[in-house]
């Protein structure tokens, strides 16, 4: 896994008796499980993480929040988060195969007509900051349907394609844009037979519509030309002519 949930007050009420270097060796420790997503050897394990200087530490934080086995030291609880992430990227996975479908094998995918916007020698701009947002009052409207969610789908785009740019205001044409897309996909069609009614519902198409572009299609990886890199960003994925492409496996591996 290269990410995890993070709750700062629960793992505040089990860590505030640690030493400083005990707590970076928890933290260290837990990425290094979620990122490997097996048990931990004791065998030089303070020098993995960069503490081999502090390998007492290491032991008594793991002596104290793991487990020792004989395959080495588990964490039950990064154990069962592991697990879920697994069962519900499996299920997205089937979702997004089952509702986009897959074209014809040796169909040639070209880059789509846009403005590069990174050259192969960089990489386009991310931010780690939240996007300005600003509740624009927009006409568009769907009977029965719950208003658009954009924070939420914005946090879905970010949890599957951080790597892409990400956007620091989501206002104004953005957000009719999106709105017209998340009615859109609401509407039960070839492509989505049931569509949506509810918040929740909608929220796990778009989760499976962006881990479908993560995973099974070329445009998380962009387009490579002579001198430049071309890739999606969020703006261009919900224009209506771009969505459609998606949907129809345009840009499909």
């Amino acid at each position: 896994m290269h990410y995890y949930q993070f709750h700062i007050g629960d793992y505040k009420s089990h860590t505030h008796h640690l030493s400083l270097l005990e707590d970076l060796a928890y933290r260290r420790l837990l990425d290094f499980y979620f990122l490997h997503e097996k048990p931990i050897k004791h065998r030089d394990v303070a020098r993995q993480i960069g503490m081999r200087e502090h390998e007492e530490d290491v032991m008594t934080v793991l002596n104290e929040f793991f487990i020792s086995t004989e395959d080495g030291f588990v964490s039950p609880r990064a154990d069962k988060e592991i697990k879920q992430y697994k069962e519900f990227a499996e299920a997205g996975k089937r979702g997004a195969a089952k509702r986009w479908g897959t074209p014809p094998n040796g169909e040639a995918i070209s880059p789509p007509n846009a403005t590069p916007i990174a050259t192969i020698n960089h990489k386009p701009l991310t931010t780690n900051h939240k996007p300005i947002y600003k509740d624009t009052k927009v006409s568009l409207s769907a009977e029965g349907l719950p208003t658009c969610p954009h924070q939420d789908i914005l946090l879905l785009y970010k949890k599957h394609l951080p790597h892409l740019t990400q956007p620091r205001v989501w206002e104004g044409n953005r957000q009719v844009v999106l709105k017209s897309r998340w009615i859109q996909a609401a509407k039960p069609s070839n492509y989505s037979p049931e569509g949506y009614k509810t918040k929740e519902d909608g929220l796990k198409w778009w989760d499976s519509f962006f881990g479908y572009i993560a995973n099974d299609s070329s445009l998380a990886n962009g387009f490579k030309t002579k001198d430049r890199t071309w890739l999606p960003d969020l703006e261009w994925i919900t224009n209506a002519t771009n969505f459609a492409k998606i949907i129809d496996g345009k840009y499909a591996k």
